[in-house]
């Protein structure tokens, strides 16, 4: 639950009992984590997803090339729907020869720079 939740940033939520919606609203998904004693906590759009305050998380296609995640507990329901994609702000340009020989050319000079420097400072230069 922790790595696929950790994924979302924005989501619309509705919380839902007995299958009737109580609650609903759009929050970012500030923390997620799991400890048996502290709760789930939303305010000011802000979430606190604390995955131990549900028994299962089910995945659900909208049919829009998007899941929806509902976090249950006996007849509460927790309904999270990503408003961004987790690709968005990730490079899709893939890792050339080129720019990964530039890399490595960067790396090794720092090192040698660095090794250079060491070298002096042992002479007393």
């Amino acid at each position: 639950m922790l790595r696929l939740l950790g994924d979302l940033t924005q989501v619309r939520y509705v919380e839902l009992l007995d299958g009737e919606p109580q609650a609903q609203g759009e929050a970012y998904l500030v923390e997620v984590f799991s400890d048996s004693h502290q709760a789930t906590i939303l305010a000011n759009h802000s979430l606190y997803l604390n995955v131990a305050s549900f028994d299962y998380l089910e995945l659900r296609s909208t049919g829009q090339s998007r899941t929806q995640f509902d976090l249950v507990q006996d007849n509460r329901c927790l309904r999270l729907i990503p408003l961004n994609s987790p690709l968005a702000g990730r490079s899709s340009d893939p890792i050339t020869d080129e720019s990964l020989e530039s890399m490595l050319v960067q790396v090794i000079s720092a090192k040698l720079d660095a090794q250079i420097d060491d070298m002096d400072e042992w002479e007393g230069g």
